[in-house]
């Protein structure tokens, strides 16, 4: 049980200093986030930040669940041999030096495990960046920033890194971005015990958690994983790495990880309903986008709504290339539409809605536009495009993502910022806070309209979607 990790009764952090490096924001992130007691252990130091620091972990005067190991790889056998003394049930290994070293780290691992083992330990890494959850802001990491601490808030996203440093930098990524709430974010490294598999079980049965993304190089229980996305209604979004032969190697080198076929994952990933993804920015997008899409009925097609006959071609030829139905709309829907076009035009699809915005404004015109498509039957889904400008307003992002939580009808957004950077920011975080995911490349928003599509096709299969779209 993963638990003793996320919620231990008692830390010690094994190499936490008052100088700044590693050690000492490992352990001032945990003490920033944890309420129970924290033992640094140093013995150069009697106290740091004003916590009473102990010479070994024989001294500490209580028995505690859980060790934070920064210090060299070779100390880690003698280290959990003293940890069982006192009682402690897991160990997160944040420092390098073990298997993805060669074959003398693999060896200092593989004894580490054993030992561990012996006693009921658990081992969480080696060569990682630890954990946080966003909703107890417990931050067992040695992250230097301190921005953390204002701009992490608590959500339903909960992230499976097999990387030190990129789930560091993809997390402060996410939280700069903004417009996603984390559940539990978890770096494992080489993974000597715990593991993608059993962590993605952890995240299936948490409650916190509503959408799964990952970063992996590899899969080691590979039958168990999958059965365990195929069989749950929570959104999984994997970033597979290694998948070209130079790849592989990249990857063997940086967490000693087999990876595997490419064609093998791809195929495997599809049949259980897993949304593949090609990059990083590419699973942030797609995970923050989960966390505000909650319901689809894939029955349809996707409409485009946007102010530019240009970037309407192409948003068709990217649902192609994707291989998505551009919806037919209606002529009640197209008659609805031409209410507030100027009468020499009359609308088509992909609906370019600015000549009409020219004459009626930019709020009344998509307002009415959106909510005309997504009353038609044969449309799933909506992209939208628009502009983020202080002359057109912003307020009527509001409208559309309320209309989007009505219709129960997912929908991505496309805006061109008119204004400075300012206006742009300020209009992303009205949509993003309303619920509305946007997103900076058109290509972006039609691959997040595919994976949702996928994924409630996944649900409807499994008989876990029973309710209807209204009409």
């Amino acid at each position: 049980m993963l638990d003793i990790f996320y919620y231990p009764n008692g830390v010690a952090v094994l190499g936490a200093t008052a100088k700044p490096r590693g050690g000492f924001f490992l352990f001032r992130n945990t003490i920033e986030g944890y309420k129970g007691k924290v033992y640094p252990i140093n013995p150069g130091y009697d106290e740091i930040l004003g916590v009473t620091c102990y010479p070994d972990i024989a001294s500490i005067p209580e028995n505690f669940d859980l060790l934070l190991y920064f210090i060299p790889a070779k100390h880690l056998p003698e280290t959990i041999h003293e940890c069982a003394k006192k009682g402690v049930k897991g160990i997160i290994i944040e420092s390098a030096g073990f298997s993805e070293v060669g074959a003398e780290g693999k060896a200092l691992q593989d004894e580490s495990v054993r030992i561990a083992r012996d006693y009921g330990i658990r081992l969480w890494g080696p060569n990682c960046m630890g954990l946080l959850d966003g909703h107890s802001r417990h931050v067992f990491s040695f992250m230097y920033q301190d921005d953390w601490k204002e701009l992490m808030k608590p959500g339903g996203v909960s992230l499976i890194v097999q990387s030190g440093m990129l789930s560091a930098g993809f997390l402060m990524a996410v939280l700069e971005r903004g417009g996603m709430g984390l559940s539990k974010v978890a770096s494992i490294g080489n993974k000597c015990d715990v593991d993608e598999t059993e962590l993605l079980e952890y995240y299936v049965q948490d409650s916190n958690t509503t959408v799964i993304a990952a970063y992996l190089e590899s899969i080691k229980d590979g039958r168990r994983f999958l059965e365990i996305a195929r069989n749950t209604s929570k959104p999984i979004i994997v970033l597979k790495a290694g998948r070209s032969a130079q790849g592989a190697k990249a990857a063997m080198s940086h967490t000693a990880s087999l990876s595997g076929s490419s064609e093998i994952y791809k195929g495997a990933f599809r049949q259980a309903g897993i949304v593949q993804v090609y990059d990083i920015h590419e699973l942030m997008d797609i995970a923050r986008g989960f966390s505000k899409t909650p319901r689809c009925t894939p029955n349809g097609g996707t409409a485009i709504l946007t102010f530019s006959g240009g970037a309407g071609i192409v948003t068709t030829d990217l649902l192609n290339d994707f291989n998505l139905t551009l919806a037919e709309l209606s002529p009640k829907t197209l008659a609805e539409i031409k209410e507030v076009f100027p009468e020499w035009m009359d609308p088509s699809h992909p609906v370019d809605l600015w000549p009409a915005a020219e004459k009626n404004g930019v709020a009344k015109v998509y307002t009415h536009s959106i909510e005309a498509v997504m009353k038609d039957p044969s449309v799933d889904s909506v992209i939208v495009e628009t502009l983020a400008s202080p002359r057109t307003g912003l307020d009527y992002l509001k409208t559309i993502a309320g209309l989007k939580h009505k219709y129960e009808k997912p929908v991505a957004l496309w805006m061109l910022g008119i204004g400075g950077k300012g206006v742009q920011d300020e209009a992303r975080k009205i949509a993003e806070d309303n619920g509305l995911p946007e997103f900076t490349e058109i290509s972006r928003c039609v691959s997040f309209i595919r994976g949702v599509r996928a994924h409630f096709a996944k649900k409807k299969a499994l008989g876990l979607i029973s309710h209807h779209l209204h009409p």
